[in-house]
């Protein structure tokens, strides 16, 4: 840790290497950029490569390209270093492993053995709670709680889904400083959420929040598909007795038939429209 704590604006751009970049990055990417650069604060890139059956180099390296050549800069980051080192998750596993031995010992989580099959089989969707907000495509349905009475003395989380138990009927709100006032049910509009996974890989929600604590990140700027996903990482912000950072959620951006940007839009990745002969300054215009 560094001698002495950053204070001030402390935003951050977080992309995984699993494809191409689109437009819908693009925006919020800018987004962060922006109210980083207007705030006079600091602008971290963290490289979310945990998934190690998705990421790719190729991706990676596309990444500081692409967001380079659309007109984006960072103060931190994988390639240029700083105070909070190492910058990318995959490099970043001791962390997660001393936050998952917290929720264990504090009773937080608990060993998942259902298969897939199971899941799919006794699962719901999340409730739709807030008016508009649409299900991440990732989005976990809501764990029937088959596990939930097990504990367990592990010392390494490997083998097993390991879930956070959500207090049920418990009223999560927080306010959105683009949507404003946004509250989930516990056990109604999310359920108990994976933190590790049984391939041995710290879940998302795990590790953004540990990463975004130890960056000392004080505004999240990011899709509003992930609106409920704050909800999680609030109670995992309280059983880890950490700071809650001010949140920005951007509009999602759709295709010309009102679906929600994928990496597998590769016409609208930046690296296509760069090839066709797009500048930043054109395609930042449409918006």
């Amino acid at each position: 840790m560094p001698a002495s704590v950053p204070t001030g604006y402390r935003g951050r751009l977080a992309p995984s290497p699993t494809g191409y970049l689109h437009l819908g990055h693009a925006r919020t990417f800018w987004t962060a950029y922006e109210r980083a650069r207007a705030a006079h604060g600091t602008l971290i890139f963290r490289n979310e490569d945990l998934d190690p059956h998705r990421s790719r180099p190729e991706f990676e390296r596309a990444m500081y390209e692409d967001l380079r050549w659309f007109g984006l800069d960072w103060d931190e980051g994988p390639d240029i270093g700083g105070p909070f080192a190492p910058y990318q998750q995959s490099l970043r596993r001791n962390f997660y492993l001393e936050a998952w031995r917290i929720l264990l010992h504090d009773g937080f989580i608990y060993p998942c053995s259902c298969s897939r099959k199971d899941l799919a089989q006794s699962s719901q969707a999340p409730h739709e709670s807030a008016p508009g907000l649409a299900h991440a495509p990732d989005d976990e349905p809501i764990y029937p709680g088959t596990c939930r009475p097990k504990t367990s003395s592990a010392t390494d989380p490997a083998g097993l889904n390991w879930r956070f138990r959500v207090p049920d009927g418990e009223r999560i709100a927080f306010d959105d400083l683009h949507f404003g006032r946004h509250e989930f049910i516990a056990g109604r509009d999310f359920g108990d959420f994976v933190v590790w996974r049984r391939d041995d890989v710290p879940a998302y929600q795990l590790a953004v929040v540990v990463d975004d604590a130890a960056m000392n990140i004080s505004e999240i700027v990011r899709g509003a598909d992930l609106l409920r996903s704050t909800a999680r990482q609030i109670l995992l912000q309280r059983a880890l007795n950490l700071t809650q950072p001010s949140y920005y959620h951007c509009p999602l951006m759709t295709d010309e038939l009102g679906e929600r940007l994928a990496k597998r839009h590769d016409a609208l990745s930046l690296r296509a429209l760069r090839a066709a002969g797009k500048t930043p300054e054109q395609i930042r215009s449409c918006w």
